[in-house]
């Protein structure tokens, strides 16, 4: 059994923390490369429903006056082709969070990957609606299962000091697919053969085999170890996502209150689905925080911005804006060049502060699109101006606010019995309100029904302001904690208080599982350390 005896003072919580090395960069970093699948298999559909083979293949013939094409896919087979995507990554998140308890987090990744592969085969062989839409539903799964494993698995393995950088380069990831779809569909819309769709579909299978090959080398989470009870197996995995060696007392310090924190929490409650909802919204209640991860990842998605990436295209064409393949890739390299100064962002002002000031922002430039719209022609070049502008900085402030700090603190909020299922809801939640919005949106801006053009705009506006209210009530400050002091500060503080939180005491000592010399012992070893440095 490995020795997990060592711990910080009480008095210098923050003194003992293995040095960050280009090795916790590199593996988080490509962990986090699983937000590609994401991106891309949610992207490439909106360029794809816009093609001139693929209306004409799969839509209804129509007047020329209204699609130069001749034909049109309808509101209804739309939302089936969009929203399945995201009905089957429900269902892949949920089962995703179970089966990550019981064979790994990176087993249950590379799992994934051969299920999205399946579902990409069945769509690059479609001819019809039917098998595309089979196709979509059984990649949704893999997809599901990847978004909510991969920010569980690089949550658990971050140096606390970047953990919220980290995970953010899983939303830059996101943006990435996103971008990478819209130059493929691009590249293909002119394509007057199966393959303006099969191409972009095929290429799916580049990113699976990436991210299933490269796991494959990978350490498990050490976390997951020390809830199997497979402690010598946890301070090897430290050993390598910390790139130290395991007598070093910052690995052991980490160990110990890792092991410390799960000991706490099963003396308090079990790691069934049941327990994800006792406690109500007590200082150790476990529905507080399901909340505050499920409503974080709904309110993501009611930003809005899922409209745009998924019917961005087709809902420029319709309100009379040239180029609207061209603009949507313009949209998506915003997205790409916004997302980093989250890097910065997120551990300089914290996960709370960004989502409100990101919330505040968006939804000024919501109501401006709208009211510009409502009170111009439209086509007109106020209206085709402050659409392209104001939509643009929209996905900018969402791409360094909210599109990272949802994931962020998703990742941070869930005590170790039950995290994986925590995430697991939370990103289900994710998925569930993706695939509503994916469904109503065509409905609410298609001229047979809803009509609403830049008005639909009102509507996300409206949201954001509900967004920057649950923000401020219901999330806290998370930064600058290790998951283990998260625990101990949602006890001891409430959302609006959690900024001034500070660690005052370690698992570890309140479990008895460090006595005072071992304290010592680890404090002079650091202070040498430092000397010598």
């Amino acid at each position: 059994m490995a020795n997990t005896q060592h711990l910080v003072g009480t008095s210098d919580l923050n003194l003992i923390e293995a040095p960050v090395t280009w090795r916790a960069y590199m593996i988080c970093g490509f962990a986090s490369f699983g937000g590609i699948l994401f991106g891309y298999d949610s992207g490439y559909i909106s360029g794809v429903l816009g093609m001139r083979y693929v209306k004409k293949h799969f839509g209804n013939a129509v007047s020329t006056s209204e699609d130069e094409t001749g034909f049109v896919i309808p509101a209804s087979r739309k939302s089936l082709v969009t929203s399945i995507l995201s009905a089957g990554t429900f269902i892949g998140a949920l089962i995703g969070g179970g089966i990550a308890e019981r064979i790994g987090r990176r087993m249950t990744i590379m799992l994934s990957c051969l299920v999205f592969a399946i579902g990409v085969a069945v769509q690059v062989a479609s001819t019809t609606v039917a098998a595309l839409v089979a196709g979509r539903l059984v990649a949704g799964l893999g997809v599901g299962g990847v978004s909510s494993t991969v920010v569980l698995y690089v949550s658990e393995i971050s140096p606390r000091r970047i953990r919220g950088l980290l995970v953010s380069v899983y939303q830059w990831a996101v943006t990435i697919g996103l971008l990478v779809a819209s130059g493929v569909d691009q590249g293909c819309k002119d394509l007057e053969t199966s393959s303006s769709y099969r191409i972009p579909i095929g290429l799916q299978f580049i990113w699976a085999a990436i991210l299933a090959g490269g796991l494959y080398f990978l350490p498990e989470s050490p976390r997951y170890y020390v809830r199997c009870g497979r402690m010598d197996d946890a301070l090897r995995s430290l050993e390598i996502v910390r790139g130290q060696p395991g007598s070093n007392p910052a690995i052991q310090a980490e160990l110990a209150e890792i092991q410390a924190n799960f000991e706490y929490e099963k003396q308090i409650a079990s790691n069934s689905w049941a327990d994800c909802f006792k406690g109500g919204f007590s200082a150790r209640g476990n529905l507080r925080r399901v909340i505050a991860g499920t409503g974080v990842q709904m309110f993501q998605q009611w930003t809005g911005i899922n409209f745009i990436f998924y019917y961005g295209t087709t809902f420029f064409q319709q309100v009379g804006l040239k180029h609207p393949f061209l603009i949507s890739t313009i949209m998506n390299i915003a997205n790409v060049v916004s997302t980093p100064a989250s890097f910065y962002m997120i551990e300089r002002f914290g996960r709370r502060s960004l989502l409100l000031y990101g919330a505040a922002a968006m939804c000024v430039c919501e109501f401006l699109v709208a009211i510009v719209g409502t009170a111009t022609p439209a086509g007109s070049k106020a209206s085709s101006t402050c659409l392209i502008v104001f939509t643009c900085l929209y996905i900018a402030f969402f791409a360094a606010t909210w599109g990272p700090a949802a994931w962020v603190v998703t990742g941070e909020i869930y005590p170790l019995p039950i995290r994986a299922k925590g995430v697991a809801l939370a990103t289900a939640s994710n998925w569930l309100w993706n695939c509503i919005i994916a469904v109503i949106t065509p409905y609410m801006v298609d001229s047979a029904y809803g009509n609403l053009k830049t008005k639909v705009f009102f509507v996300w506006g409206c949201a954001l302001f509900l967004c920057l209210l649950f923000a401020f009530f219901v999330i806290p400050e998370t930064k600058g904690l290790s998951l283990e002091q998260v625990d101990k500060m949602l006890e001891e503080s409430t959302p609006i208080t959690s900024a001034k939180w500070k660690p005052h005491d370690t698992f570890a000592h309140e479990m008895g599982m460090a006595t005072e010399k071992d304290e010592a012992t680890t404090i002079h070893a650091e202070e040498r350390k430092a000397t010598v440095g």
